[in-house]
């Protein structure tokens, strides 16, 4: 079994893979002053909660956008497992050609993106990932990564939105009643989701128009599942998108 690991500013998701399929999947909230020994007591907890032996994990592989706990995750896992882990990063086979002005600089978990997006889906694409920040990456027809966007999250702007303007609450984001409020909350609900469905209808023809050619459009990320039903644009929907990047990768510098 091999357990793939995706670190976001917000939340960690750990997926569990089998036979070349995804069995499992566990959510945690991402705490940068948790130290390798807390990581490792709370992810082997999870683990044994559900059903799985630490030590019967035969390898694995993380990426992090928490620069901090690269490493210190790293450590958890192999002290847990006693088994190496990858980690997404400098030394390690990708494959994608990033034709950008300092390859050094994109993310990881923009990488994994890429990488999973390129052996489902068939390029261009426009690659969207909505969690803290929203992305959007861009591959051409030649399946080289040649830049895109990094904009504030959907729960990032909400919130400083209420933070900022005295009259207006914090609000649960969820399916909007009407696409025109009648009143304060549904007003926000209604314009952080359908602005949010307008913002990526807007950007898929943006990018195909900067490529001159139609794209395949693909999201993933954790708002995402709340936006994508409001889309009007062609979008493939993959929860799972960075977990299968990470296990490509995982197989492709792990020899079998």
């Amino acid at each position: 079994m091999i357990l793939t690991i995706d670190i976001g500013n917000t939340n960690t998701v750990l997926g569990c893979w089998q036979d070349e399929k995804l069995v499992l999947t566990m959510r945690l909230h991402t705490n940068r002053d948790q130290t390798a020994d807390e990581y490792c007591l709370l992810i082997g907890s999870l683990l044994s909660h559900r059903g799985i032996k630490p030590q019967e994990l035969s390898g694995g592989i993380l990426s992090s956008v928490v620069p901090e706990l690269r490493t210190v995750v790293k450590n958890a896992m192999e002290l847990l497992t006693g088994k190496s882990f990858l980690a997404v990063g400098a030394g390690l086979k990708t494959g994608l050609n990033i034709r950008m002005d300092n390859p050094a600089q994109l993310g990881a978990d923009l990488v994994v993106d890429a990488v999973a997006s390129l052996a489902k889906y068939k390029p261009p694409l426009a690659i969207f990932d909505m969690g803290t920040a929203t992305t959007l990456s861009v591959v051409d027809g030649d399946g080289a990564y040649i830049g895109g966007m990094i904009i504030p999250g959907l729960r990032l702007s909400v919130d400083a939105l209420s933070a900022r303007a005295a009259q207006l609450p914090y609000i649960h984001l969820g399916p909007p009643q009407h696409f025109i409020g009648s009143n304060t909350i549904d007003c926000m609900q209604a314009g952080a989701v359908y602005g949010s469905a307008l913002m990526v209808d807007g950007l898929i023809q943006r990018t195909e128009e900067e490529l001159g050619q139609p794209v395949t459009a693909v999201a993933t990320g954790g708002l995402m599942a709340l936006i994508h039903p409001y889309c009007r644009k062609p979008l493939h929907y993959d929860e799972n998108l960075m977990l299968e990047g990470l296990y490509i990768l995982y197989k492709k510098n792990v020899k079998q």
